[in-house]
């Protein structure tokens, strides 16, 4: 399953600095971008927003919506943008310009308290829907005129399902495509772009432990597996992927096991486990479609913000 998004060029309408985080910034002549953000612009540090982005036709928009004209750095935003349609960019997507490159790290944000001067003038405001924060891949400096590209970088995400007999095809895998669903639900229209894959294989774990490997050098982003995490004698799934794990996150299984277990006793035998290979998310489900429904309930509540931190992405970063 994919949800495509192609590479789109603009130009860079403006450049803009303020030393006061909450306020306009001011048109520059060009901005010199290090591994902290912008020079002497207030957002720069070390965390995930250092460099904010806003299309000049968002401003346009806004401007005959309230009916008052605004101008480039008026949202407090470092590089206006001209021709790229943001709302096609994803997280994690890059933006290149004049040999700087910057990484999505967040679209869209909370308004300050107390409103930024463009809500305590008009009641509203276009930054916490539209505005798009990045933090520094590469260095350099920036003018208004340079041009500027978009290129999307899908969330990989890959399904195997672990059964002797499914991959003899000797009955129809329904686990994996049910994760595959419950994934493209969530991922929906718009939180990223996306690329999901299905595997069938046996449950042998020299060869599950070979694919894991494989998919962390590829740069899966979340594998999960459905079936092995019985106690049966070809039941190897949790002690390959936590063989494997960095860390694990036991929580999420806990719970589970817990919550289904008190109706259902049976429930707290599996034994799923959950952790992170690299930057992978890895998580080991039971291989029937009730299973995958119930666990993939409860996963999908923390995925975000496991994507984001395991990634260096602080989701309760300051304002």
């Amino acid at each position: 399953m994919h949800n495509k998004r192609s590479m789109q060029e603009g130009k860079v309408a403006s450049v803009n600095i303020s030393t006061e985080k909450g306020t306009v910034k001011k048109p520059a002549p060009q901005i010199s971008i290090d591994a902290n953000g912008i020079r002497a612009d207030a957002h720069a540090g070390n965390w995930h927003r250092q460099v904010s982005l806003l299309s000049m036709e968002s401003i346009e928009r806004f401007s005959e919506r309230v009916g008052r004209e605004f101008h480039p750095g008026e949202f407090a935003e470092n590089i206006t943008t001209r021709g790229i349609d943001l709302s096609h960019v994803g997280i994690f997507d890059r933006f290149e310009v004049a040999g700087v490159s910057l990484e999505v790290t967040q679209i869209g944000k909370a308004c300050h308290p107390d409103g930024c001067a463009i809500f305590q003038q008009v009641g509203k405001c276009v930054m916490p829907k539209e505005g798009i924060f990045c933090r520094t891949l590469f260095p350099g400096e920036v003018r208004a005129g340079d041009m500027i590209k978009h290129y999307p970088r899908p969330l990989s995400f890959l399904v195997i399902t672990l059964s002797d007999r499914a991959s003899r095809g000797e009955y129809e895998d329904r686990s994996g495509p049910r994760v595959s669903a419950a994934l493209e639900d969530w991922l929906g229209p718009s939180r990223w772009w996306f690329n999901i894959e299905n595997n069938i294989q046996s449950d042998d774990p020299v060869e599950l432990r070979d694919r894991i490997r494989a998919a962390e050098s590829d740069g899966i982003d979340v594998l999960i597996t459905t079936g092995g995490t019985g106690l049966g004698p070809r039941d190897h799934t949790p002690d390959v992927m936590a063989e494997l794990c960095d860390k694990l996150i036991p929580g999420i299984m806990e719970h589970i096991r817990i919550k289904y277990g008190t109706e259902k006793p049976n429930a707290l035998l599996s034994r799923a486990v959950a952790g992170v290979i690299g930057k992978m998310l890895v998580y080991s489900l039971p291989g029937s479609v009730r299973a995958v429904d119930e666990y993939m309930g409860e996963i999908l509540k923390t995925m975000e913000h496991l994507i984001l931190t395991v990634n260096g992405i602080d989701p309760h970063a300051s304002l």
